[in-house]
This record gives C-alpha cells, sequence and structure tokens, in this order.
C-alpha cells in the first residue's frame, strides 16, 4: 500500500487529472486507492464514496477521505471489474 500512496503522492503534484485509481496485487492481496483532486471534491467526486462502490470487485471493503481513500480484498480477478466500474460510476457523476 506505500508504494500506491506514494504514487499517488507524485500524482498529487503533476495532476494531470481530476482523479487517478490504482491497484497492486500482492500474492493473494489486492490493494485498491483512489485519490481525487481538490477540483474534484469541489465537483461532488468523493474518493471514499468511489471506493465504497469498487471494492467488492476484488471481494473487500474500504473508506477513506474525500481525496484520497484505499481498500483491500482477496480477489485479484476482479481488479479488471474495479476499474470498470470505477468508469461507470465517475460517468455518473
Amino acid at each position: 500500500m506505500d508504494g500506491l500512496r506514494s504514487a499517488a503522492d507524485s500524482w498529487k503534484q503533476a495532476q494531470p487529472s481530476e482523479v487517478l485509481v490504482l491497484a497492486a496485487n500482492l500474492g493473494d492481496k489486492v490493494n485498491l486507492l483512489v485519490a481525487v483532486s481538490p477540483e474534484g471534491v469541489k465537483a461532488g467526486i468523493k474518493a471514499g464514496d468511489l471506493i465504497k462502490q469498487i471494492a467488492p470487485a476484488i471481494g473487500g471493503g474500504g473508506g477513506g477521505r474525500p481525496d484520497m481513500a484505499q481498500a483491500g480484498g482477496k480477489n485479484p480477478e476482479g481488479i479488471q471489474k474495479a476499474f470498470a466500474d470505477a468508469s461507470t460510476w465517475l460517468a455518473e457523476k
């Protein structure tokens, strides 16, 4: 998870988009991280809300702040679905 947080911190410096969704598969464990720019938060996109929508795809749960949230699970096969669910959720915002 530290690697994902480090990547999110680097993204915050460059901020090429309003939302960042990352995944890491470490053996039988999966970690997800969502980061949202200050502009995204102002527009009503909250990282904690998004992570709660996509975490079930990896068989897990999570939470966090409006600008950053994380989740863990044990279904690496669900990573692509988590990304697809994130795209769908964001398109509806």
